[in-house]
């Protein structure tokens, strides 16, 4: 842990749950070596008083049409191990590193939030992390759900693919927030989301949250085509089918597998027996490697067609793509970053009010 993070409540929340287990003090920031990411430190919760900007706009890419999607920044790195996660990576920072003073700072958040109230905030937790997966330890949903039940022009979304939920559903309230699971083939789910609980298990505590009261999103992301992908997408959507109510739903994202060109040999390295890596890439203009545009058109295609058989108001869009894919695969475009921002706040009007 850092010097200092005694001082804060959450250490004493967590200090007070790992009494036997083994503690330390980080004198100096310990770095990957060069050429070494076999030890990512998913077993080694490091305490940090983090000095950053806690909320900031997701970095997006250029030249692609961008959510408007804000990330409250409270840990960086995960404990599950999906072979294509770009985490691996995006940090250089071994260790589940845990933002410490995050309730010490959550009033910048909401002095933000509450001085444009004409403004929709999304608002979510899931981009360097999991948002559930360190739950029954850190105990964020306690600290943030009540703060966003309080106000009206934002929303927390919960993006998991765990199903740790039994302290979100102890809450006494629902609103302003969206508990949304990360999706794929069984087949991907089965080879590359190393301790990632199963599709049926994500399923079955997507519709403990529904019938709860809690509206729920999906993702998606990263969509991989591999050896009968297409049926096998569809047993997906039949899990989804036999658990879900689509009614409930108020978005579920589409995208590809893509990856800045250095995160080709981590993969390589830490997952030798992947199949992610086979597909057909080429040098995106935002710099990522991305599957051949007719391969990703085909992706969302068929995810499209057979997602709107099963619901005619989905909330449906993509993640990370062009004008062009958009009106070639969806039938309509948002236009630009903006567009699709207004949609998806619009989404929240219609289900939060």
């Amino acid at each position: 842990m850092d010097s200092g993070v005694e001082q804060y409540r959450l250490f004493s929340r967590i200090r007070d749950k790992t009494a036997e287990i083994p503690q330390g003090r980080s004198r100096k920031e310990k770095e990957h070596e060069p050429g070494n990411y076999q030890d990512m430190g998913k077993e080694t919760l490091h305490l940090v008083d983090f000095k950053g900007d806690i909320l900031k706009p997701c970095p997006g890419t250029r030249n692609h049409i961008c959510c408007g999607y804000q990330i409250l920044h409270v840990a960086a790195n995960c404990p599950l191990d999906c072979s294509y996660c770009i985490l691996q990576s995006y940090f250089n920072e071994p260790n589940l590193r845990v933002f410490a003073n995050l309730e010490e700072r959550l009033g910048e958040v909401f002095s933000s939030i509450d001085s444009d109230p004409d403004r929709i905030f999304r608002i979510g937790t899931g981009e360097f992390t999991d948002s559930l997966a360190l739950d029954p330890l850190i105990g964020w949903t306690d600290i943030l759900a009540p703060l966003f039940f309080k106000r009206r022009n934002a929303i927390l979304e919960l993006k998991t693919k765990t199903d740790n939920i039994l302290r979100l559903i102890a809450l006494p309230e629902r609103g302003q927030i969206v508990v949304s699971w990360s999706l794929n083939s069984p087949t991907i789910v089965g080879r590359e989301e190393h301790r990632a609980p199963s599709l049926r298990k994500r399923l079955e505590a997507a519709a403990r949250c529904q019938k709860e009261g809690f509206i729920v999103g999906f993702h998606f992301d990263p969509l991989i085509p591999h050896r009968n992908w297409q049926d096998d997408y569809l047993r997906t959507l039949d899990l989804l089918d036999r658990f879900i109510d689509p009614h409930r739903i108020i978005w579920i994202s589409m995208g590809s597998f893509r990856f800045m060109p250095q995160l080709k040999s981590i993969i390589q390295q830490r997952h030798p027996g992947t199949r992610v890596l086979d597909g057909e890439f080429v040098p995106g203009v935002d710099g990522k490697m991305r599957y051949f545009k007719p391969i990703r058109m085909e992706l969302y295609r068929f995810m499209r067609e057979h997602l709107e058989k099963w619901g005619n108001d989905l909330g449906l869009y993509l993640c990370m793509e062009s004008d062009e894919i958009w009106r070639k695969t969806m039938g309509w475009t948002p236009g630009d970053s903006a567009g699709l921002a207004w949609f998806l706040d619009k989404r929240v009007k219609e289900f939060f009010g």
